[in-house]
């Protein structure tokens, strides 16, 4: 008899505690989620000034294959906690990049919007990706080496000239939604402040990113300033104190939908004071268009087109020259370069795409701009590149 009264306790238990137990896995979830995407590229380089040309090489990219963790517990009162980590996925096992490398934050979002900190792409680049129609950000067919110098993860202090960067220890806010209307806003810590000393001339770095967006039906608009003070830190001029330039970029982009082909375009301006006496600013620009010509089948093309760097003559190029693609100005103004790409993508289904294309890209005798993924950079002015690359994509 007691062991029947024991046994009906514990299913009452059971019952009781089953709701409850519903009810805290239904306020927390937790998602796998991820992107693979391996890029086989058959490359010819031509080096035109130097009459040197690097080899002819078939390559494979992952560029933006990642894996992650994201989770959200509802709170009460329309707020709710998330985190989110997620790290590079190299199916070729080369670049490892490290636990939670890639977009990942804890926030808190409601109402008021959604304020998060972690490592993050700035509002610029968010936003920036609205235009960028019938190319990638990165990888053979990415047009970031043109309009932003690169798309990489960066560091409050570093990598100066680089606009299309996920920014370590950035502190995040993205405001609700009116119409259509959002925006997002961000600036990030000062960690390496704590190596230096109060009186240098770099003692603060810092990032600041303001960008606003507008989505509807088939328009797609966005805007964005960022800023980055103190990023050319310790440039001793001769008989000068020592100097921390700062520079700042902004972008236009918009896209447009009509029937089955989609339209879009970038245009983006940065200038930087790259020493006391010097200074340096550049132009790009990008049109593309997409088109799903019938039911799996579809073409992109695009053409991205940076202008030559005009400023000081003879001084540091944006980026401080040598670490970055982005030459120095030139008085024979002859430092632009000019991307071309077609490809044919085919939709095996909702999450796995193929695709074939093609891409050229001329510099002019000046400048040494490469393919995205290329390590040939700054080798000799007035390259030639061009490339066809098969692809696959799977999204989970």
């Amino acid at each position: 008899m007691t062991m029947q009264k024991q046994a009906i306790a514990i299913a009452v238990a059971g019952a009781l505690a089953a709701p409850a137990l519903t009810m805290a896995q239904s306020t927390s979830t937790v998602q796998v989620y991820g992107s693979l995407y391996l890029e086989y590229s058959f490359l010819n380089q031509e080096r035109a000034n130097n009459g040197v040309d690097a080899a002819n090489a078939d390559i494979l990219q992952t560029p933006g294959s990642s894996i992650g963790f994201r989770g959200e517990e509802k709170l009460g009162g329309n707020l709710a906690a998330w985190f989110q980590c997620e790290s590079t996925a190299d199916v070729r096992g080369v670049t490892g990049g490290g636990f939670c490398s890639r977009n990942s934050a804890v926030g808190l979002k409601g109402g008021f919007g959604n304020l998060f900190v972690g490592v993050w792409d700035t509002p610029f680049k968010r936003t920036i990706a609205a235009g960028n129609v019938g190319g990638r950000t990165s990888g053979i067919f990415g047009t970031a080496f043109l309009l932003g110098v690169n798309s990489t993860t960066t560091t409050d202090g570093a990598s100066p000239g680089v606009f299309i960067r996920r920014q370590r220890d950035l502190i995040s806010y993205d405001s609700p939604r009116f119409g259509g209307f959002q925006v997002l806003g961000a600036f990030s810590s000062t960690n390496s402040s704590t190596a230096t000393t109060a009186s240098s001339a770099s003692a603060k770095p810092r990032i600041w990113s303001l960008a606003g967006s507008y989505k509807a039906g088939p328009l797609d608009l966005a805007a964005a300033y960022e800023r980055h003070t103190k990023a050319y830190p310790n440039v001793v001029q001769p008989g000068l104190a020592t100097f921390a330039g700062d520079e700042e970029g902004y972008h236009l982009s918009a896209a447009y939908t009509i029937g089955r082909v989609k339209f879009g375009g970038i245009y983006t301006q940065q200038e930087a004071d790259t020493a006391a006496t010097a200074t340096a600013e550049v132009k790009a620009w990008h049109l593309g268009v997409e088109w799903k010509v019938a039911g799996p089948h579809n073409l992109h093309f695009g053409y991205t087109e940076v202008d030559d760097v005009t400023g000081t003559a003879g001084g540091p190029a944006i980026g401080g020259g040598g670490t970055t693609s982005r030459p120095s100005v030139s008085a024979a103004s002859n430092t632009g370069a000019k991307l071309y790409q077609i490809r044919y993508l085919y939709e095996f289904s909702k999450r796995t795409t193929g695709t074939i294309g093609y891409v050229n890209l001329k510099n002019d005798s000046g400048a040494a701009y490469d393919l995205g993924g290329l390590g040939y950079a700054n080798a000799a002015s007035g390259a030639r590149q061009s490339a066809i690359a098969l692809s696959v994509q799977h999204r989970f």
